[in-house]
């Protein structure tokens, strides 16, 4: 890993972060803060919750989507863009595509919840559908940037998408700018990367933690052995935290990390309950996994001032019941 390099184009100063903001704005939404004092009285601390389940497309991703496109040359950009997702990148740079008025390749597994890759469609993109691993993804979208020279954008291991991601932690910090505490999902690495830079650069004292499910806990391995580690295999509910992380997700979460924090899956299940019942807003499992986080690690946030980004809201209702089902007749035997 060249670590001096990544240093010197990892970092951004404030006004770098600014320019990022405004360059990215006309194209995405400034998601709500939301607060609930159930919630807070269950967590024993303050929560604020940044609300990327409003975002376009559902999801933060669009903020890394649109940045990483703006930032190519426009030969470039007008061949196209190409990406290989399951689901919120897809739709992300799908859309992203049909803003900039240039076409978008999307290579989707074959198992990605058919409410996504209908999403991906609608948005005018074409999907090419491939076997549910990683090497067969990256096989079809290297035939899909040879075919039709579209640039390929990585859904998490780029520094523009990682930037662009950070972007939501930049407005949750300047909205509530002491906070003690600001936790995200980590499944390929890049919300949390940008999330904890974006708090190193806005509120220094504020302490990153990255959150993952224990039955996809690669990245909680990564961290404490130095080096990436292979994805677990996709059992876990939340269905966007099934990746690896990539080498410069990994250098940024060593860098600037807390920790990860593990949960298992009836937490995940049981917070996301939390979130749509008593905030009343529709969250995806992978939302959850950060509230999860804190709800069973009372020891470290007690009393705090928490931030929580709300990952997205893109939920395939029938996949996520048939979960629930399997969790409530595990936890009753």
């Amino acid at each position: 890993m060249e670590n001096e390099d990544f240093a010197q184009r990892s970092q951004l100063d404030l006004p770098a972060w600014e320019a990022l903001r405004k360059r990215i704005a006309p194209y995405i939404h400034r998601t709500p803060v939301l607060t609930c004092s159930t919630l807070d009285a269950e967590a024993g601390c303050r929560l604020f919750f940044k609300c990327e389940n409003f975002q376009k497309i559902g999801a933060f991703k669009m903020r890394g989507a649109i940045n990483a496109a703006l930032n190519l040359p426009q030969e470039a950009l007008a061949r196209g863009l190409a990406t290989h997702s399951s689901g919120n990148f897809a739709q992300a740079v799908a859309l992203s595509a049909k803003l900039l008025g240039v076409p978008a390749y999307i290579v989707m597994p074959e198992n990605a919840p058919q409410v996504k890759k209908d999403a991906v469609k609608g948005y005018g993109a074409t999907v090419i559908e491939c076997p549910s691993t990683q090497a067969a993804r990256e096989a079809a979208v290297e035939e899909v940037v040879r075919e039709k020279g579209a640039t390929f954008l990585h859904p998490y291991n780029d520094w523009n998408v990682i930037y662009g991601q950070g972007t939501a932690a930049a407005e949750l910090l300047e909205e509530v700018p002491d906070l003690d505490f600001i936790l995200a999902p980590v499944g390929g690495g890049g919300l949390m990367s940008g999330t904890a830079m974006a708090a190193a650069a806005y509120a220094p004292r504020c302490a990153a933690f990255g959150a993952e499910p224990l039955l996809a806990g690669d990245a909680y391995l990564s961290l404490h052995k130095g080096s990436v580690q292979k994805a677990f295999p996709p059992r876990t509910i939340a269905d966007g935290l099934r990746t690896s992380l990539g080498d410069k997700t990994l250098y940024t979460l060593s860098r600037y990390l807390k920790d990860i924090l593990l949960v298992e899956e009836h937490e995940i299940v049981q917070a996301m309950q939390w979130v749509w019942e008593r905030m009343k807003i529709l969250i995806e499992p992978s939302s959850a996994v950060p509230l999860a986080a804190v709800l069973h690690n009372e020891g470290i946030f007690s009393g705090a001032k928490v931030g929580i980004i709300l990952s997205g809201g893109n939920v395939d209702a029938g996949c996520v019941f048939r979960h629930l089902d399997e969790v409530i007749k595990e936890n009753t035997k």
